[in-house]
C-alpha cells in the first residue's frame, strides 16, 4: 500500500481532575511525538492540576463542570478556531501509553481509517489487566448492548482514541459525562466513519485511584449511564437519519 502523507496538524485532548501528579508523565511521553500541540481542559481540580500542565508547555482550558465528556467539549470548542487535522483523546493517569501513539495514528496515515480506537490490553504484573474486574465486566455487558441494538461490535471503549478532526464534528457530540466515549462510536458507526481498532498497552494509573474504575460504585454509575447511552442513542437515530437525508 502506498503511505499517504502524514498528517501535518496533530493535537492531543487531555481532560484531567486532579492529576497534577500523574500529568507531568503523561506531557513528557508527548514530547517528540507527532503531537504538536496539547490541551489539557482541567476539570474543576482542587490541586495543581493546572500550574504542571502550563509548566509543561500545554494549553490549559478550564472546565468547571465535572464529567469527562463535559471536559471534552471544552476542549474541542478551544480547539475549533484553529483546528488540528488529527485529534487524540488520552487519559491524564499515565494508564494510556504515549509511546502507543504512532500505532493508534497509523491507520489513520495510512488512509484505512478516519477513527481510532485504542484496545486496551494487559500490561500488568504477570499480564494482569490494569483494569479492575468489574469494569471488565461493564465493558462487555455494555459491547453485547451494542451489537444487539446498534449492530455495532467492537472490542473496547478505551479512551486513548483519534479522531479526523472534520469526522469529529460530524458527530455533533453532546454528552456530557460517562456516555461520551460510547456515544462517539455508536455515531461514527451509524454515520459511517471508517473506524479501526489497535491493540494498546494499558498501565496502572501513576497516583490516585481512577473515578470511575477505582470503585465499584463509580463502575455501576458509568455502566448504568453507557446503558441509557444506548437506547437513547438507538431512539435519537431516525431522526438524525431524516435530518441528513433532507438536508
Amino acid at each position: 500500500m502506498t503511505r499517504s502523507p502524514a498528517p501535518e496538524r496533530i493535537a492531543a485532548l487531555i481532560p484531567a481532575f486532579n492529576e497534577e501528579a500523574s500529568l507531568p508523565g503523561v506531557l513528557s511521553g508527548l514530547e517528540g511525538s507527532a503531537v504538536s500541540r496539547v490541551v489539557v481542559v482541567d476539570n474543576g481540580s482542587t490541586d495543581g492540576t493546572a500550574r504542571v500542565a502550563r509548566k509543561a508547555g500545554a494549553e490549559v482550558v478550564p472546565e468547571p463542570e465535572r464529567g469527562y465528556g463535559a471536559a471534552c467539549l471544552a476542549g474541542i470548542r478551544h480547539l475549533e478556531s484553529d483546528p488540528p487535522e488529527v485529534l487524540v483523546f488520552l487519559d491524564g493517569d499515565q494508564s494510556d501509553d504515549p509511546s502507543a501513539l504512532e500505532a493508534v495514528l497509523e491507520p489513520i496515515r495510512e488512509g484505512r481509517a478516519d477513527f481510532v480506537v485504542g484496545v486496551r490490553t494487559a500490561s500488568g504484573p504477570a499480564g494482569r489487566s490494569a483494569v479492575p474486574l468489574h469494569a471488565r465486566v461493564g465493558n462487555h455487558i455494555v459491547r453485547m448492548g451494542a451489537g444487539c441494538l446498534h449492530g455495532l461490535r467492537f472490542r473496547d471503549l478505551g479512551p486513548f482514541r483519534a479522531i479526523r478532526f472534520p469526522a469529529l464534528l460530524s458527530l455533533e457530540m453532546d454528552d456530557r459525562n460517562w456516555g461520551w466515549t460510547l456515544q462517539m462510536q455508536l455515531r461514527a458507526h451509524h454515520l459511517g466513519v471508517r473506524t479501526e481498532e489497535v491493540e494498546v498497552p494499558h498501565r496502572p494509573r501513576a497516583a490516585g485511584r481512577s473515578k470511575i474504575s477505582g470503585t465499584l460504585r463509580g463502575s455501576v454509575s458509568a455502566g448504568a449511564k453507557m446503558i441509557l447511552t444506548l437506547f437513547t442513542e438507538w431512539f435519537r437515530r431516525a431522526p438524525r437519519d431524516a435530518r441528513r437525508e433532507s438536508s
